[in-house]
C-alpha cells in the first residue's frame, strides 16, 4: 500500500499506512479507536495502542497536508473517516468502473470489455502489500476476490465476443496463480475446446480435478462436469453456457417495471443480493423495509441488472400488501398472474390453487427466470408462490420482515449513506445541487436520508426554478410543515406512514402514537412499558412486532428508535388521538420510571453518598430492576441521553420538579464518569427549574453543581460565578452541606490560579463544616485538597502527606473508590515533587488502574500525565512522550481541557529534552494557548518556555 504524494512515494511509517489503509478499506464509515486498535492488533493491543493510533492519524495528516488530499482523512466525535475525492482513491475508482461495465454488459459488451480492463488496470501488485496488520490477511482476501471476480467477468464477455485466442494467455497465467477457482479453470478450458486444442483443454480439466482433490477432497460442480464432458466429446460448441450472460439473449416475457435511470447506491445491497447467483439451486432474497425506503426500486434494479442471465423470462407482480384503497391479491389470484406471464394460456390454468401452485413449479423447474414479488404482506402470502428445483432468481419485497420464510435469505434496506443519497439528488436536479453543497446536505438530513423523501424534495426543488437548495432546506427545517412539504400530488410520505400504521393492531397503533412522545433517542421496554402503562413484557412484544413491520429501528439489542421522519408523524398522530391528560399522564409515568430506576442506579454505584441525596416521591410507573453495580452501570450508560433530554423537556413543559430531581440524581454518575459537559447543561436545566419552583434549597443545590462542573471543565470564571452565588443561597437558608460543596469549588480554584492563602481559607473553612455536619465523604475530599495544596510548598511534605493520608483512608473507609484514586494521585504529584520516584510512580499506577477500572477516561488522563511527569524527572522523556500521548487522547475523548493542557505542556518539555525542537515547539504552542483559555499562571510558564526554545536556534 502506497501513499504517493507529486509523484513521490511518502516515507509514512508502516504502521501509519497500516491505519490509513484500514480507513480506506472502510472508505466512508467513522472508525472508532477501539475499532482500528482491534483492527490493527486484534485482541491483544499494546497499552499504547491507543496513542500510536493517535500519533498515526497525525503523521499521515502531515503527509496528506502537502498534497491537495489534505480533507480526505477526518476526525468525527465518533472516531475518524477517510473521505477521498473522486480520482483519489484508486479502490473506489476500481469499484465504480466495474459497476458500469457490468451494468454494459447486456448492451454493449465492447465497452464492457474497455471499462472492466480500465479497472484492472488499476491494479498493481498485491492488495494492501507490506502491511502487517490483523485485519490486513482478510482484507487482502476480500480484495483479491473482487480482482478475480472482475477478471472472471471480463473473460466471460470476450469470450461472448469470440476472443478466445486474445485471452488464452491471461486466462493460464491466472489459473496458474489461482489454481482452485473452479469458474477460471473452466474458462480456460473453454478458450482451449475453442481454439481447436481439445488435448490441452483435457489436460487443464485433469490439472484443476487433482488440485481439487488434493487440496480439498472435493469433486468439480456439474458445470464443470458438464463442460469437461463437452470436451471429449469434442462438441462443436459446448452445451455448458460459461458465457451465458453474455450472449444474446432471446426473445422472453419480460414484466419487470420501469429502472428509473437515475438509481444511485446500494452497492452493499446489490453485492448481497447479486453474491449466491453463482449455483444452481432457486435463490430466494427477501428485501425488507420502512415504507420509502426504496425497496421495489433496488429489487427491480437489480432484476433488471441480472435479465441477461435468466433468459426465460423476467416477472413482476404487485402482492398489494400496503397499496391505497387496495386489498393484498389472494394467492390464487396471484398464481394466475404469475403462470399467464410466463405464457400459459388461460384454458390450461386449474380452478384451485392447489393446482395452479402444482403447475407453477411444474413449469418452472425448466427454467430460468427472475421473479419480483412486490409488496408482500407476509410469509404466508409468498410461501406458495416460491418454485422448488430451478435456477431461478426469486426477489420479494416487503415492510415485513418475513422471518418464517426458511431457505431465504434476508435483506434489511436502510437509509440511503449520505454519498448515495447526494448521488440521487445531483442527479435529479442537476448544476442547481452542485452548486450548493452545503445546502443540499442540509436538505438531504431533513428527509432523512429516505430515498423517498429525497426524491419528492428533488422533484419539488426541479419544477420550481425559482427556488434555491437552500430555500427548499428552510421550507423543510420546520418540523411541522416538513411532511406536508414532503408530497405530491401522486405520492407522499405521511400516505405511506399512514398505511403502515392503519394496518398494524389496535395495541400496536397505540404503541407506536405513544412513543412519538419520547423526548429522547431512543427506549428500552422498560421505558416503553411505563409510557403505555403496561407490563414490560407486553411492552416488549409490541416493540418487537412495529420492529417486523418497520415503523420503528433497531441499532442496539434491547434499544428502540424512530427514523427521523417517522416520530415526527408519530408525534402528529398522538397529538390528534390522544387527550391532553392522557399525554401528561404518559409523560409523567416514563418521567417517574426514568428518576426512580437513576436514583436506584446511583444509589448502588455510589452508597456512600446516598444519604445526601433529596428523598423522592412516590413513584407512579414501574422502576427497572437492577441485580448489582454492573446492571446500574449499563442502564445508567443506556440511557444517560434520555435522561438529561427528558428534564430538559420536563423544565420546558410544565414538570420542573423532574428536572431537578434528575438533576440531583445524576451528579455523582456524570461527575464520575467525565460527562462534565452533559452534567453543566443538566444542571443549568436544575437551575431554572427550581427557580421556577421557588425551590431556594434546589437553587443552592444546582448552583453547586454547576460551579462544580465548570471546574471540571476548566471553566473557572464560571464556576466561581456559580459557587459564589450557591454560598449565599445556602448561607441565607441554612444549608451548611451546600455551603461546604461551594467552599470547596472555590478553593479548589483559588489553587489552581495559585492563589494559596485564599485557597487555603477556603478549604479549612469547607473541612469545618464537613467536621461539623460528620460527612466523612466530604471531609475526605477537603482534606485531599489541602493536602495537595499543602504541597505546593517543599517545605510542607509532611503535614502534606498527613492530610493526603487521612484522606485516602476515609475514602477506603467509606468505600469511595473514585476519591481513593483521587488521593493516590495527589500522593503521586506529591512524591515526585519531593524526590521519591518510585513511591510517585506506584501511586499514580495505582491510579491510573482504578480509574481505568471505574471508566473514568478524564481522570485517567490525570494519572497518565502523572506517570509521565514522574518519567520526565527521571530523566526517561522517551516514557514520558508515551504517558502524555496515551493521556492527551484519553483526556480529547473525555473533553478534559486542563488534562489536554499539562499532556501537551508535558510533550513540549520532553521533545525538548530528546532534541525535536520542532515539536517542542508545536505542543508548547497548544499548551500555551488551553493555558490562557483556562486563564491559570501556567500560560506564563508556557510562553517562557517558548522564548527559551527560540534563544536556542
Amino acid at each position: 500500500m502506497k501513499i504517493v504524494v507529486d509523484g513521490r512515494e511518502s516515507a509514512a511509517a508502516p504502521r501509519h499506512r497500516a491505519v490509513f489503509a484500514y480507513l480506506l478499506v472502510n472508505v466512508g464509515r467513522v472508525c472508532s479507536a477501539d475499532r482500528i486498535i482491534e483492527a490493527i492488533w486484534g485482541t491483544d493491543p499494546p497499552d499504547t495502542a491507543r496513542s500510536q493510533i493517535h500519533a498515526a492519524v497525525t503523521a499521515i495528516r502531515k503527509v496528506l497536508r502537502e498534497t491537495d488530499a489534505a480533507q480526505v482523512l477526518q476526525t468525527r466525535s465518533a472516531g475518524y473517516v477517510a473521505l477521498p475525492e473522486p480520482g483519489q482513491f484508486d479502490l473506489e475508482e476500481f469499484t465504480s468502473r466495474v459497476g458500469v461495465g457490468q451494468s454494459l454488459v447486456g448492451t454493449d459488451p465492447e465497452a464492457a470489455v474497455a471499462e472492466l480492463r480500465a479497472a484492472l488496470a488499476l491494479w498493481h501488485g498485491e492488495a494492501l502489500a507490506d502491511l502487517n496488520a490483523d485485519y490486513v490477511a482478510p482484507a487482502r482476501r476480500r480484495l483479491q476476490d473482487k480482482q478475480l471476480a472482475t477478471f472472471e467477468q471480463l473473460t466471460e464477455v470476450e469470450l461472448g465476443l469470440g476472443r478466445h485466442e486474445a485471452v488464452l494467455d491471461e486466462l493460464a497465467a491466472m489459473v496458474t496463480a489461482n489454481p482452485l477457482r473452479e469458474k477460471l479453470a473452466g474458462q480456460l478450458i473453454l478458450a482451449l475446446h475453442r481454439a481447436g486444442r481439445q488435448v490441452d483443454a483435457l489436460a487443464a480439466a485433469r490439472s484443476f480435478r487433482t488440485a481439487l482433490a488434493q487440496a480439498q477432497g472435493l469433486d468439480p460442480g456439474r458445470a464443470f462436469v458438464a463442460l469437461e464432458q463437452a470436451v471429449l466429446r469434442d462438441d462443436g460448441e459446448p452445451a455448458t453456457r460459461v458465457t451465458a450472460h453474455t450472449e444474446p439473449v432471446p426473445r422472453c416475457a419480460n414484466f419487470l417495471p420501469y429502472d428509473i435511470p437515475d438509481f444511485a447506491g446500494r452497492s452493499a445491497e446489490l453485492e448481497h443480493l447479486l453474491a449466491p447467483l453463482t449455483g444452481t439451486a432457486a435463490t430466494i432474497s427477501t428485501i425488507d423495509g420502512m415504507a420509502g425506503i426504496g425497496k421495489t426500486a433496488l429489487a427491480v434494479h437489480t432484476a433488471h441488472r441480472v435479465a441477461a442471465r435468466f433468459p426465460d423470462g423476467q416477472l413482476f407482480i404487485d402482492l398489494q400488501a400496503h397499496t391505497i384503497d387496495r386489498q393484498p391479491i389472494a394467492t390464487d389470484a396471484a398464481l394466475e398472474i404469475l403462470l399467464r406471464q410466463i405464457g400459459i394460456p388461460a384454458e390450461r390454468i386449474p380452478q384451485t390453487t392447489a393446482d395452479r401452485g402444482a403447475l407453477w413449479r411444474s413449469e418452472l423447474a425448466g427454467r430460468r427466470v427472475v421473479a419480483v414479488l412486490d409488496n408482500a404482506v407476509d410469509a404466508d402470502q409468498v410461501r406458495p408462490l416460491l418454485p422448488g428445483g430451478t435456477d431461478s432468481l426469486i426477489l420479494i419485497t416487503s415492510r415485513r420482515r418475513l422471518v418464517n420464510l426458511d431457505g431465504a435469505r434476508a435483506l434489511s434496506v436502510d437509509p440511503l449513506p449520505a454519498r448515495d443519497a447526494v448521488d440521487l439528488f445531483d442527479r435529479i436536479v442537476g448544476e442547481r445541487a452542485t452548486a450548493e453543497p452545503l445546502a443540499v446536505l442540509d436538505v438531504l438530513h431533513l428527509c432523512g436520508f429516505l430515498p423517498l423523501a429525497v426524491r419528492i424534495a428533488a422533484a419539488r426543488l426541479l419544477h420550481r426554478p425559482q427556488w434555491t437548495v437552500g430555500y427548499l432546506a428552510g421550507r423543510l427545517r420546520g418540523e411541522r410543515r416538513r411532511l406536508a412539504e414532503l408530497s405530491t400530488a401522486e405520492r407522499g410520505v405521511v400516505a405511506a406512514f399512514n398505511l403502515s400504521y392503519r394496518q398494524l393492531r389496535a395495541d400496536g397503533q397505540r404503541m407506536f402514537r405513544l412513543l412519538g412522545l419520547h423526548p429522547g433517542r431512543d427506549i428500552d421496554p422498560g421505558g416503553a412499558a411505563a409510557l403505555a402503562d403496561i407490563s414490560p413484557d407486553d411492552a416488549e412484544m409490541l416493540l418487537e412486532d412495529l420492529l417486523d413491520v418497520h415503523v420503528i429501528a433497531q441499532y442496539e439489542p434491547g434499544r428502540y428508535t424512530f427514523h427521523d421522519l417517522l416520530r415526527q408523524h408519530a408525534r402528529a398522530i398522538v397529538s390528534a388521538d390522544e387527550s391532553d391528560d392522557a399525554r401528561t399522564a404518559a409523560l409523567s409515568r416514563l418521567f417517574d420510571h426514568y428518576v426512580h430506576t437513576a436514583r436506584a442506579a446511583v444509589d448502588l454505584l455510589f452508597p456512600y453518598s446516598a444519604d445526601h441525596r433529596q428523598p423522592l416521591p412516590s413513584a407512579a410507573a414501574q422502576v427497572t430492576t437492577l441485580d448489582d453495580t454492573e446492571d446500574a452501570a449499563e442502564w445508567l450508560d443506556a440511557e444517560r441521553e434520555n435522561l438529561i433530554a427528558t428534564a430538559a423537556y420536563a423544565s420546558n413543559n410544565g414538570m420542573p420538579a423532574h428536572a431537578r430531581d434528575s438533576a440531583e440524581t445524576l451528579r455523582p454518575y456524570l461527575d464520575g464518569n467525565s460527562r462534565h459537559s452533559d452534567a453543566a447543561r443538566l444542571h443549568q436545566v436544575a437551575l431554572l427549574a427550581s427557580r421556577q419552583l421557588a425551590d431556594s434549597l434546589g437553587e443552592a443545590r444546582a448552583l453547586t453543581d454547576l460551579g462544580w462542573a465548570c471546574w471540571r471543565q476548566g471553566d473557572y470564571e464560571w464556576a466561581t460565578t456559580h459557587s459564589l452565588a450557591a454560598l449565599r443561597i445556602a448561607r441565607a437558608s441554612g444549608d451548611r452541606y451546600q455551603e461546604a460543596r461551594a467552599l470547596n469549588t472555590l478553593g479548589n480554584v483559588a489553587w489552581r490560579k495559585r492563589d494559596y492563602d485564599e485557597a487555603r481559607r477556603y478549604l479549612r473553612d469547607a473541612l469545618d463544616l464537613a467536621n461539623r455536619l460528620g460527612n466523612r465523604v466530604g471531609e475526605a475530599h477537603v482534606l485531599g485538597n489541602l493536602g495537595m495544596l499543602l504541597g505546593a510548598d517543599n517545605n510542607q511534605y509532611r503535614n502534606a502527606r498527613e492530610h493526603l493520608d487521612r484522606a485516602l483512608a476515609l475514602h477506603c473507609e467509606v468505600g469511595n473508590q473514585r476519591g481513593e484514586a483521587l488521593v493516590l494521585n495527589y500522593l503521586g504529584s506529591l512524591c515526585r515533587r519531593n524526590d521519591l520516584l518510585d513511591e510517585a510512580r506506584d501511586n499514580h499506577s495505582r491510579a491510573r488502574d482504578l480509574y481505568r477500572m471505574l471508566g473514568s477516561h478524564g481522570d485517567e488522563a490525570s494519572a497518565l500525565n502523572g506517570l509521565g511527569e514522574t518519567a520526565y524527572t527521571a530523566g526517561d522523556p522517551g516514557s514520558a512522550v508515551e504517558k502524555h500521548s496515551t493521556a492527551l487522547a484519553l483526556a480529547e475523548q473525555a473533553l478534559n481541557v486542563p488534562e489536554r493542557a499539562r499532556a501537551n505542556d508535558g510533550l513540549a518539555r520532553a521533545y525538548r529534552d530528546l532534541g525535536d525542537v520542532g515539536r517542542a515547539r508545536e505542543y508548547a504552542g497548544i499548551a500555551m494557548s488551553l493555558y490562557a483559555d483556562l486563564g491559570v499562571p501556567e500560560a506564563g510558564d508556557m510562553r517562557a518556555f517558548l522564548d527559551m526554545l527560540a534563544d536556542s536556534d
